[in-house]
């Protein structure tokens, strides 16, 4: 699944294109790497987000095109949240 379309589903995001905006900024490593809005997610990724002066590390479980609200949470684990 592409990382824009990932972050919209899984609501870490609330839309796609701004998903894709900040991939394309650079604010998105996956394992390590940048990431652009295409490159695609698998399950076991670590994905590092920069959101403003919020830095979240979070491991991918699972992969799902559509999920509801409550499920959401099984999709990823946040191993690290840091506000700065």
């Amino acid at each position: 699944m592409r990382i824009d379309k990932y972050l919209k589903v899984s609501r870490l995001i609330k839309r796609r294109t701004i998903a894709k905006q900040v991939a394309d900024s650079g604010y998105i490593l996956i394992n390590g790497k940048k990431a652009k809005p295409a490159d695609e997610v698998k399950e076991g990724d670590e994905l590092v987000l920069h959101l403003g002066k919020r830095n979240i590390t979070i491991h991918v479980l699972s992969l799902v095109n559509k999920q509801n609200k409550n499920e959401v949470k099984l999709m990823y684990e946040i191993l690290e949240d840091n506000k700065s």
